[in-house]
């Protein structure tokens, strides 16, 4: 499909909870979008953290291999911003366009776009302009590129990136009663998370309404035929035990794909795939020739129907958030192994976005919790991932087999948990918090 235009449409903290994947949330223009395209129901994020997993999509590289092992807004960059698609997509006559957020660059200029449209720095201590309005704003003026685009000759990349799903959440209407919402389901059932969770349904409101938008402004533009549409989050909402975790609530994502002639329109799809599969997918679907650097799979024969599965495992990981918690993962399409590297063993609260459901934890003893260092779960059998198997005997064979080809990918990807001692060192003039910060906003730092 030479010539096809593409729409990369991004979310903040997202994770599933989008009304597709079976929740009562307020997202119609989402579901419409699932419908005319198809949903991915086993999607997973190369790292449960905003730059990281963001890097990790665009390049096609795990994050401890491409460099952005820790957040671009505190100090980490891209090693090569040659491997970003971005720069892939120039090189291939693109005219690409950046609307709103990103975040795999400290400075967005890095990156390459041919133009930047609308705003792409919100601050939560900007007064003038809610977050709300901020992303409206932004769709205003994306929905403007494609109504008034002119290079019919060259095709576009549009990459549109809206600050909610993120916290703070704007408050919810009066239509949202959070008598009758149901909390994330690591969280108990009481006004607090319900309120909470009430609050995000307000802000994928906000998204969904810019989804319309968008859409309606395709149509309009007459490109609808011809454009490759991408919707996906970085990962897990900005709950506690979500976000910034290697549970699936934390890894698990959203991922919408409608195109032209799309065989599997209206289907979802069972297969284990990961983010950094996009970028392969794109090369394939444009038929240009894919960069060797690409770790991922192209999920092209899914989408064409051909076969049921592209891969066995994912891996996802963490170094830095706001603080150091190095950790990795590898999932299976039953099985998973969750083994934590740094040297302590207690919760770091700094990477729990401040909210009210983190209170509640607190208050009620959260950080008396000690972690364990690995996790090993049947997740056909213990899907909310609450039973650790690790010492089990009759799993023993299947620790031993995740634990190898978990080993095994971080020596070939060079891993440098695995080469560095006893710590992986950040960047100079990086922004780390201490581990017994309590708020990621607090300017206690290490050293």
């Amino acid at each position: 499909m030479k010539n096809l235009n593409i729409i990369y449409m991004h979310t903040h903290d997202s994770g599933r909870y989008w009304s597709p994947y079976g929740y009562a949330l307020p997202t119609p223009n989402i579901m419409e979008l699932a419908k005319e395209g198809t949903l991915f129901r086993h999607c997973y994020c190369a790292a449960p953290t905003c730059s990281p997993s963001r890097a990790g999509l665009l390049t096609g590289i795990n994050p401890h291999s491409n460099g952005m092992q820790g957040l671009a807004s505190r100090g980490w960059s891209l090693n090569n911003y040659e491997n970003h698609l971005v720069s892939y997509l120039n090189k291939n006559d693109y005219y690409t366009v950046l609307c709103g957020i990103q975040h795999e660059a400290p400075d967005y200029r890095m990156i390459g776009y041919r133009e930047i449209a609308g705003s792409q720095e919100f601050s939560m201590d900007d007064t003038e302009a809610s977050m709300e309005e901020w992303d409206y704003s932004n769709t205003r003026t994306a929905c403007s590129f494609l109504k008034n685009y002119s290079g019919k000759d060259k095709p576009f990349f549009l990459s549109m990136g809206w600050f909610n799903t993120h916290r703070e959440y704007p408050k919810a209407d009066n239509d949202i009663n959070p008598n009758y919402l149901a909390p994330p389901l690591p969280l108990y059932d009481c006004k607090v998370n319900r309120k909470d969770m009430a609050d995000y349904h307000e802000s994928v409101r906000v998204v969904d309404n810019c989804v319309g938008m968008l859409m309606d402004a395709l149509q309009q533009s007459g490109a609808a035929d011809n454009t490759l549409i991408i919707m996906t989050t970085d990962h897990g909402i900005a709950f506690p035990k979500m976000k910034c975790t290697l549970y699936d609530t934390g890894i698990g994502v959203g991922l919408i794909m409608k195109f032209p002639d799309n065989p599997m329109r209206g289907k979802a799809n069972d297969a284990l795939v990961s983010q950094i599969d996009l970028f392969p997918t794109i090369c394939d679907m444009i038929e240009s020739e894919k960069p060797e650097w690409l770790e991922g799979v192209s999920l092209l024969p899914l989408l064409e129907g051909k076969t049921e599965k592209v891969r066995e495992h994912i891996f996802s990981e963490v170094t830095y958030h706001a603080a150091y918690e190095p950790k990795r993962c590898i999932r299976t399409e039953r099985y998973k192994l969750i083994r934590h590297f740094d040297y302590h063993n207690n919760i770091v609260p700094a990477n729990i976005d401040e909210c009210t459901s983190k209170d509640f934890l607190i208050d009620n003893g959260f950080l008396q919790k000690v972690r364990v260092r690995e996790y090993l779960f049947d997740l056909w059998l213990d899907s909310y991932e609450r039973d650790n198997l690790i010492g089990n005997p009759e799993y023993s064979s299947v620790y031993n087999d995740l634990s190898v080809k978990l080993e095994n990918w971080m020596k070939e990807t060079k891993d440098p948990l695995m080469f560095c001692g006893s710590r992986v060192p950040k960047p100079k003039g990086a922004r780390v918090n201490k581990l017994t910060c309590m708020n990621p906003r607090f300017l206690d730092f290490e050293d």
